[in-house]
């Protein structure tokens, strides 16, 4: 019998409460893009994310994203579009993750909330820890986009 059959997939594993819909920016400037380090106080403070948060109820997803981004960076995201879906199970729950790219924005990012922040050339992040459902998209970010 092999005893893999019945393990779930990585990262698989059943979740009885519907994930929180969560956008993440990937905010681009000169050939690098932009990381958050999670504050103190927070679950999993001190890893890196791309800035976001919760859509809220009776937001869309881009709402959410402008919102988000305004209330964390002080600025607007003006061009952006889904790069990427998934669904992410942490041991407080469930997650998925629409991530944007982030092509223009409006005014220059500012720790509104207190989150550290950095700019990274992809394939370059020099040791940060970044959340488990970053890690993917930090590797992605490596290959050319299509900015299309």
């Amino acid at each position: 019998m092999d005893k893999n059959k019945n393990k779930p997939e990585d990262n698989k594993r059943q979740d009885p409460d519907p994930p929180i819909k969560v956008v993440a920016g990937i905010l681009w400037q000169g050939g690098l893009f932009l990381a958050a380090k999670r504050p103190l106080g927070r679950p999993l403070a001190g890893y890196w994310e791309f800035p976001g948060g919760k859509v809220e109820p009776g937001e869309d997803l881009r709402q959410a994203l402008v919102r988000e981004l305004e209330e964390e960076l002080c600025l607007t995201p003006l061009e952006f579009s889904l790069f990427k879906e998934k669904r992410h199970v942490y041991e407080h729950g469930a997650v998925r993750l629409y991530f944007f790219q982030v092509h223009s924005f409006r005014g220059k990012p500012r720790a509104c909330e207190g989150h550290a922040f950095q700019w990274f050339k992809p394939g370059q992040t020099n040791g940060a820890r970044f959340l488990e459902a970053d890690r993917e998209i930090v590797d992605a970010l490596k290959q050319p986009l299509d900015k299309g």
